[in-house]
Parts: C-alpha cells; sequence; structure tokens
C-alpha cells in the first residue's frame, strides 16, 4: 500500500518534493542535526554525530554509523552501512594499558564535494576524501583520498581514475565551482 502511495506521489514532482522536506525537516530536528542543510537527504536509520555538517544535496543511505568531527560537502552520497569510525586511541604508552593512555588530537574528517562512498566501507577519523573521488564498497579507508581518484581494498589504494580524460575533469571542476543545484535524482529501484 505505502509502495504504491509512493510510485503515485512520484508521478507529481512538486507534491513528493514537498512530503520529502517535511521528513527530512523531522528527521534533521529528532537526530539533532543543526548543521544540515535543508537539502540534505537520509534515508532509513542511522547512528549520526549530532555534530554533523552537511552541505547541499548530501546523502546518507540505510545503516550508517557517523561519528563526531564529520563534513559532508555538496552532492556527497555515503551508501548503506558505511562507518566514519570515531577517535583513535594511544597505544605506544608502555606501562598504561590502552583504555587509561588517552587519545590523540580530535582530527576532523572531510568529505569534499560529489565524493561517494560504496556499501559496508570504513573510513578512520581524520581522513579526508577529495572532490569528486570513489571510495569502493567494502573498502578501509586509513589515509587520504586525491581528487577524482577511485579506491578500494583493504587497505584502501588506488584502483583507477573517474576521469582519465583531462578535459572530463576540467569540466566537472567547472560545474563544482557553481553553486549547488538541485537536479533528478536517480530513478528508484525496483520495488521501491
Amino acid at each position: 500500500m505505502f509502495r504504491a502511495l509512493r510510485r503515485w506521489l512520484r508521478s507529481f514532482e512538486w507534491v513528493y518534493l514537498g512530503w520529502m522536506r517535511a521528513r527530512m525537516f523531522y528527521k534533521r530536528h529528532r537526530y539533532g542535526l543543526k548543521h544540515a542543510h535543508p537539502t540534505f537527504l537520509m534515508r532509513g536509520r542511522s547512528r549520526i554525530s549530532r555534530d554533523l555538517i552537511a552541505h547541499e544535496y548530501s546523502f546518507i543511505n540505510d545503516q550508517c554509523d557517523i561519528g563526531p568531527g564529520v563534513e559532508l560537502g555538496p552532492y556527497v552520497m555515503l551508501g548503506p552501512r558505511v562507518a566514519i569510525a570515531g577517535a583513535d586511541h594511544v597505544l605506544d604508552k608502555a606501562g598504561t594499558p590502552i583504555i587509561f593512555a588517552g587519545r590523540p588530537p580530535f582530527k576532523k574528517t572531510v568529505l569534499e564535494a560529489d565524493s561517494w562512498v560504496g556499501f559496508g566501507a570504513i573510513l578512520m577519523a581524520g581522513v579526508r576524501i577529495g572532490r569528486g573521488a570513489v571510495v569502493a564498497a567494502g573498502a578501509v579507508i586509513t589515509k587520504d583520498v586525491p581528487p577524482y581518484e577511485i579506491h578500494g581494498g583493504v587497505p584502501g589504494r588506488k584502483i583507477g581514475q573517474r576521469f582519465p580524460d583531462p578535459a572530463d575533469r576540467a569540466r566537472h571542476d567547472e560545474m563544482l565551482r557553481e553553486p549547488p543545484r538541485r537536479g533528478r535524482y536517480c530513478a528508484p529501484l525496483a520495488g521501491e
């Protein structure tokens, strides 16, 4: 019944967008996300630190675990079950158990504009995912990912380039320098 109602609502884009805005207003309030842009979208339930900064048209999928100090740039997408691990621990204090050794200085985790993190990926606190970069499903990222690179594996390493042609990369950079603008979202999956 709800699927049929959603499909019917999608046929009237202005009604559907109004419904999505109202739903996201409720979720931003419920999760205490004071720094999430009104166009930020979130699907399902996730554990999200209240200090999340989410810019225009960023998206968090179902069952993500987002620790403190995370900033999502415009157009950033997180797949389902992505984890951005919180602070690390000090491991090298001889004669002191790890639980009492303390933590290193806090580092902010930044996902720059138009980056995409696939299903089940884990990002360690303090990494920077560059503009337009892609993190493959299941990857464990412990170091920064440069712009427009595709990283995957455990530990994460470069497996490709998003735009091999420099002209395509320049065109994409130019688009990202413009103020964020609304576009048409991906079509829903079958059965949604």
